[in-house]
């Protein structure tokens, strides 16, 4: 396996989920990540976090500002950011 796919896998290194209030803008997040080479992959809300149903994007917790200012720019709504231990 190569590429940004890869680069998701879990490692010790801080890891961050971006909460989104639709699944719509968890995947439109994910493609506009991966365009500007961020790793990233769509994964379950942690239950801790929220009891919905749902999809987030984990991230190397490094990138978080990048991809929040990413995301901002491109008027993709976030209902939370959250680093895991």
């Amino acid at each position: 396996m190569s590429g940004v796919k890869e680069q998701t896998r879990r490692t010790d290194a801080p890891r961050t989920v971006i909460l989104f209030h639709t699944s719509s803008h968890a995947f439109r997040a994910e493609k506009l990540l991966k365009e500007a080479d961020i790793a990233c992959s769509l994964v379950p809300v942690p239950r801790h976090l929220s009891s919905d149903c749902g999809v987030c994007l984990r991230l190397p917790a490094r990138d978080a500002g990048r991809a929040r200012a990413i995301l901002d720019a491109r008027g993709v709504e976030i209902a939370g950011i959250h680093e895991l231990g």
